[in-house]
């Protein structure tokens, strides 16, 4: 009820988070209440780490201070990403939230190595604890709104398909796990000198650690550059299939420039009996449908591709046969049929899969014996590819 609220409140046009503008919103709404609820809870937990000595408090107070810090950071990564394309920056500032991202993994994991340290302290020099029931129910009390602070990440990174608010929510469950340990730590340091405020410490950073990591990683991986979902790639030939004239797709790039910001290159088999001009309007008209459903800005590249003559099908169909008997998973196109000069040419791209267990000599072999069984004066021409899809 209260996200809902808040949405209402600070997202105008809630309903449309694929807009920019409204992205935004929701970003810099999730970032400023990240803020003010952590900033809340290092206050009460540090109070008592402070008052009770207990290391494992004081080091979750300080987990929560580090997840405002990390909220700071969101607000500023959303702000900046949402500026327009300049001069500079010609695809736009979309990655400055995965910038955000890695800054917000860099201070968890920072946080995690500092209280790693000192848990491993605290179990070589024990101290004691002292927390009143009051104290513990208070931190008990803490969890509930940090429950809430997760389900608000949840639904706000699942809406607007943010990766660093998704990792916010990921901290935000890992927050709950560390307080409840610590919780158990300290209610049973009260009737052991064993050190178990050091050990809830010594797992809370583990965790912290853990959690940054993953979130580094995942951060990390869309700056390099990955490979785009299966599902966008399916979507995009779909749009793409159905457009009138083009035959089939392949050799899709795509290249992600922030969330929701796509700029793709692609082959389209077309018909090669059509005028210069026409072929053109028709690419530039299925560029135009996909820019209008999808957040992809998309350049065609023209493949002819000719599926009326029987006696080229007929040649295709044999290379496509040759190529299934070596792997399934390879894929033909660009098909071309040369009977101008003495010998017959077939040239062809082929796709495999990366470090494939054959060398692409070996597969080329294998082929050419196959085609040699219709004619051994054959010559077969391959362009080996890998997918970047």
């Amino acid at each position: 009820m209260l996200t809902r609220f808040l949405i209402y409140l600070f997202v105008p046009d809630y309903k449309r988070p694929d807009l920019q503008e409204v992205r935004l919103s929701y970003g810099m709404l999730a970032g400023f209440v990240g803020i003010a609820v952590n900033i809340i809870l290092f206050c009460i937990k540090f109070s008592i780490g402070l008052i009770s000595g207990s290391v494992a408090i004081a080091a979750d107070a300080v987990n929560n201070l580090s997840d405002a810090g990390s909220a700071i950071v969101t607000v500023v990564g959303f702000k900046l990403s949402s500026l327009p394309a300049d001069n500079g920056h010609p695809f736009g500032h979309g990655r400055m939230e995965y910038v955000a991202g890695v800054i917000v993994a860099i201070i968890i994991i920072a946080v995690g190595l500092d209280f790693f340290k000192e848990s491993i302290l605290r179990i070589i020099s024990p101290r004691i604890v002292t927390v009143d029931g009051i104290a513990l129910g208070i931190i008990g009390g803490t969890m509930l709104l940090k429950i809430w602070l997760l389900f608000f990440y949840r639904t706000v990174g699942r809406t607007i398909d943010s990766k660093v608010i998704s990792a916010a929510a990921f901290d935000s469950l890992s927050d709950l796990l560390c307080t409840s340990a610590v919780l158990a730590a300290v209610f049973f340091s009260r009737f052991t000198a064993f050190p178990v405020d050091g050990i809830a410490g010594l797992a809370v950073a583990a965790v912290i650690l853990i959690g940054g990591v993953k979130i580094l990683r995942g951060t990390i991986n869309p700056l390099v550059g990955e490979c785009p979902s299966p599902m966008l790639v399916e979507e995009l030939k779909e749009n793409l299939l159905s457009c009138d004239g083009i035959k089939g797709v392949h050799d899709i790039i795509i290249h992600n420039y922030g969330p929701n910001q796509y700029f793709a290159t692609a082959h389209a088999e077309v018909e090669p009996h059509g005028t210069l001009l026409s072929v053109h309007d028709m690419l530039e008209a299925a560029e135009e449908k996909v820019a209008s459903r999808m957040p992809v800005r998309l350049l065609l590249h023209c493949d002819p591709c000719n599926l009326t003559d029987p006696h080229v099908n007929e040649w295709r169909k044999r290379l496509e046969v040759a190529v299934a008997e070596i792997d399934g998973q390879f894929k033909l196109y660009d098909f071309r049929l040369d009977e101008s000069g003495e010998v017959r040419r077939l040239h062809c791209h082929l796709l495999t899969p990366r470090n494939y267990r054959l060398s692409n000599d070996e597969i080329y072999t294998k082929i050419n014996d196959a085609m040699h069984r219709y004619d051994q004066s054959v010559e077969v021409k391959i362009d080996f590819l890998n997918t970047y899809v």
